[in-house]
């Protein structure tokens, strides 16, 4: 299902996303990496990734344009298949391949797969965050790698499918990013052998799609065309659990935080917080406790509780004196 239109439907409309600067930026970085039938990302791939090979001078670029998502993943398979078989140097930009999730396959657009004169192939991440002094942000350097470990692990389903011996998918990715604060591209190789190895087991322990179709009520439909009381009823058959990192995440976290909060539950505090009130599930539950209304006082949440009720009263006492009026 479209979830953006679905949260647009329930009223929550989704801010989800990159701002349209940020693309803009990152669009115009790209086109620049890849001109010239990307000679400047062909030469950082030979020179990060591949030096003892022959240098990438003419190499082929060929057109992966095809009739919807489908054709375009036979395209690109067919387009590896045939850069294996000539040898040399290719650059296959923005291929589709596919993924199964869950027992549905999802469609990914890796911004580039190099194919080496060896025949493998590399994953290549190109995003618009600087690297200064040779570095960049861990933070986003790791969601980099997590991306691009899902493009290896479809490149090597498509690579199982292709003649044997099947050609060797590298899990040393290239991330492209602007030099310092300048347009001029620079890259680094990273090693993604961890994100593909964890991902590969969440996909393995993902709960099968017709399996949650099994467990939802006869009749359920998430249309965006149905009316809102309908979809809030529909959503709500769903087991889900808000927490403040749903909104980097999640088109439906602007209307799981509402209704989280008219349940008054605490997890839109967060996960950590969640985890050490136990079975306090409420604010209401964590005040009552707090207060001595409610709770077994041998319980260390609620005893810890109480305490920090105590604490907070006495330096709300001790503060009110100190700020009090001389006679």
């Amino acid at each position: 299902m479209d979830k953006a239109a679905l949260a647009g439907a329930l009223g929550a409309p989704s801010g989800f996303g990159q701002s349209q600067f940020a693309l803009t930026r990152g669009n115009a970085f790209e086109a620049r990496v890849k001109a010239d039938g990307g000679a400047e990302l062909l030469r950082l791939v030979h020179t990060r990734l591949d030096p003892g090979a022959e240098p990438p001078a003419g190499a082929a670029v060929p057109d992966l344009s095809a009739l919807g998502p489908e054709g375009r993943t036979a395209r690109t398979a067919l387009a590896l298949r045939e850069a294996v078989a000539a040898g040399g140097w290719t650059l296959l930009d923005h291929p589709m391949l596919a993924l199964d999730v869950a027992g549905s396959l999802a469609f990914l657009e890796p911004d580039a797969v190099v194919v080496h004169p060896d025949g493998s192939w590399t994953v290549v991440e190109i995003k618009s965050f600087p690297m200064l002094d040779g570095s960049a942000d861990p933070a986003k350097v790791g969601a980099a790698a997590r991306q691009a470990a899902v493009y290896v692990l479809a490149l090597e389903e498509v690579a199982a499918r292709l003649d044997h011996p099947a050609p060797r998918v590298r899990h040393r990715v290239l991330l492209v990013c602007p030099k310092d604060f300048s347009n001029l591209a620079t890259a680094s190789a990273v090693d993604v052998r961890k994100q593909r190895a964890v991902t590969a087991r969440q996909l393995a322990r993902l709960t099968r799609i017709e399996e949650i179709a099994d467990a939802l009520p006869e009749g359920v439909c998430f249309a965006p065309d149905r009316p809102a009381e309908e979809l809030t009823a529909a959503v709500e058959t769903v087991p889900a659990t808000y927490a403040p990192e749903c909104l980097s995440a999640c088109e439906l976290a602007f209307h799981c935080r509402e209704r989280a909060g008219a349940a008054d539950a605490v997890t839109r505090l967060g996960r950590p917080l969640r985890a050490e009130l136990g079975g306090l599930t409420t604010v209401e539950d964590v005040l009552a406790a707090a207060r001595g209304d409610s709770g077994d006082p041998d319980d260390p949440t609620v005893a810890a509780l109480r305490r920090a009720a105590a604490l907070r009263a006495e330096a709300l006492a001790t503060a009110g004196r100190a700020v009090a009026p001389c006679p």
